[in-house]
């Protein structure tokens, strides 16, 4: 059985690997004072062209979402986000264990639209008894999306303009980022994503790391007391350098944008064979998760050589399938699984 049900099923990359390794007995300062995350730090924030960022480095994605939110919203504030976005679907209610509500706004495509974020906000700002509502501060959005659908550039800035002119912090989960960076069809650089939002995070571990994540804070009203707030949190990490070590290796040559095309490339070439023999999708995705419709029968006939993520039963009596490759995925499995579906 081969997995492609996920993007963090394989370790990491084995230069990862290698280089942990050969540093595995060195002495260092905990807590990411380290020379190995100063070095991640400074390659961070040349890739995002802004030496004003603060560049942290945290254990995981629920963590970095928790962090963040607590770390921007007073206690009456709430944060904005479609109604299948991680912090609403995935997490446990986490956010809502800390005090903070999560307003979801129903979007089909997994993205938010300025006019959205306009419209929840006017609906707020002109209530006469606002005073008794979670008062929305942060937008929250992912790039790619849940659905693996992708935000444009020129969409990004839209949003962004609309958050500033209406006092609004806009945070971008990156969980995914390298996959949508990688995206033949992406318009935009990590520099521009750097240069339209108050906060991100450059996605570890689901894009070749064993775990972490990078938090890049642009804003400085959000940078205050970051750390502290993300020791509370349980974010950081002790040995902070296994963190340093994953980026500085991830960063440079290009290496995260280039694992991210390889994995997108070839979720593109199961979608264009699945496409070419007929299946129909449950929504267009341009990165490595593609989201497929199929009969209880070819789920189960792709189920006896792969792992495959059974989303959601239709009221049809088909499955939503997604499909996910990662930066690991072996060009043969994919060619296989091609070699499959006239069959199906």
């Amino acid at each position: 059985m081969y997995c492609l049900n996920s993007d963090y099923t394989e370790g990491c990359h084995p230069l990862i690997l290698e280089k942990l390794q050969a540093t595995n007995m060195e002495q260092t300062t905990g807590y990411g004072l380290d020379p190995y995350c100063d070095e991640a730090r400074e390659l961070i924030k040349a890739a995002c062209q802004r030496p004003d960022a603060d560049v942290n480095l945290l254990v995981g994605g629920t963590q970095t979402n928790l962090t963040v939110i607590c770390a921007a919203l007073r206690p009456h504030q709430a944060v904005l986000g479609a109604v299948t976005s991680h912090v609403n679907t995935h997490e446990a209610g986490a956010i809502e264990q800390t005090g903070h509500k999560v307003i979801e706004i129903p979007t089909p495509e997994g993205k938010l639209t300025a006019a959205q974020i306009q419209a929840a906000w006017t609906k707020y700002a002109t209530d006469p008894s606002r005073e008794h509502w979670a008062q929305p501060k942060m937008v929250y959005i992912s790039q790619p999306t849940e659905t693996g659908s992708m935000y444009s550039k020129a969409e990004l800035e839209e949003i962004y303009q609309c958050c500033q002119a209406n006092n609004l912090y806009l945070y971008v989960d990156g969980a995914r980022l390298a996959y949508a960076l990688g995206a033949p069809s992406c318009d935009m650089t990590m520099a521009d994503l750097a240069h339209n939002c108050d906060v991100f995070y450059i996605g570890g571990t689901k894009c070749g790391l064993l775990f972490g994540e990078a938090v890049v804070i642009l804003t400085p009203a959000l940078k205050e007391d970051f750390r502290t707030i993300a020791k509370q949190h349980g974010s950081i990490l002790a040995k902070g350098r296994l963190l340093g070590i994953q980026f500085a290796t991830i960063m440079k040559d290009n290496l995260y944008l280039e694992l991210g095309r390889k994995a997108t490339l070839q979720a593109l070439k199961i979608h264009d064979a699945l496409a070419t023999h007929g299946f129909k999708f449950v929504a267009e995705s341009p990165t490595n998760q593609q989201f497929v419709i199929l009969t209880p029968a070819q789920y189960d006939k792709l189920s006896e050589e792969y792992v495959l993520s059974l989303d959601a039963y239709r009221s049809d009596g088909n499955y939503n399938v997604r499909i996910c490759t990662c930066w690991a995925t072996l060009d043969e499995q994919v060619e296989k699984l091609i070699a499959m579906i006239p069959q199906l």
